[in-house]
């Protein structure tokens, strides 16, 4: 009874964890899109999209309208995107975007993160011929859908490659196709979990265990700062 209360506890406290973490990222790239194109999802669709996501990572509705009035309120702070760039331990490239409206704050804490954990920070443009951007849109495999029938419906829009790990699949594209992307699966009703650009490694390389625990003290930081939004690496 004991052992099975703790574990219900440890679970309750990682979902807490990781609310506390997500949720305000979620929320900060809702009132970027709002402040950027206006709150009306309909008319907004990079907003429609940061909604999507967001619902996709439970974030409450209160929560999501809350950053919407965010981005008019008189007050409020422009929130912009930065980018920054790394090597970790056993030479490991890291490439960090942000988002944050103190980049003073933003560059301080990154270079903190890499200076005690291994690595440094690289001039900005070193790493960007080193990866690739990538559309990147997620959803659920289910019975009715027929992938080949997506696959062909989709390459109109720019899709390069259906991914499929168990009963989830990944679209990839080219970067400037997103939005033709995202569009497809609207007009096709396919119920998206994630859509999202990635940057993936030119040449991938492979770790021990052992070097794979070092660097990920580093990316864990780098996660957990309220103004990473996402961290890419050329670990395989």
């Amino acid at each position: 009874m004991g052992r099975a209360f703790e574990c219900r506890r440890r679970a309750k406290e990682a979902r807490w964890d990781k609310m506390s973490k997500v949720f305000p990222k979620m929320a900060k790239l809702i009132t970027m899109a709002a402040k950027e194109g206006g709150p009306d999802p309909f008319t907004n669709a990079k907003l429609r999209l940061a909604i999507a996501n967001a619902k996709a990572e439970n974030l409450p509705k209160d929560n999501i309208d809350a950053a919407i009035k965010r981005a008019s309120a008189k007050d409020a702070q422009d929130i912009v995107e930065v980018n920054y760039e790394g090597k970790g331990p056993h030479g490991v490239l890291i490439f960090v975007e942000c988002a944050t409206d103190n980049s003073n704050r933003s560059v301080t804490n990154v270079k903190t993160y890499f200076n005690k954990n291994g690595g440094q920070m690289v001039p900005s443009g070193s790493l960007e011929f080193l990866f690739s951007r990538k559309a990147a849109v997620e959803f659920q495999r289910t019975p009715e859908l027929d992938l080949e029938e997506i696959e062909l419906s989709l390459i109109d829009a720019g899709l390069e490659e259906l991914l499929v790990e168990d009963d989830l699949v990944t679209a990839f594209a080219d970067y400037t196709s997103f939005s033709t992307l995202t569009q497809a699966f609207e007009q096709l009703g396919i119920q998206v979990k994630k859509a999202e650009l990635r940057r993936v490694a030119s040449n991938p390389v492979e770790l021990t265990e052992e070097q794979l625990e070092e660097v990920e003290k580093l990316i864990d930081k780098l996660e957990d700062d309220d103004d990473v939004q996402a961290v890419f690496t050329n670990i395989a």
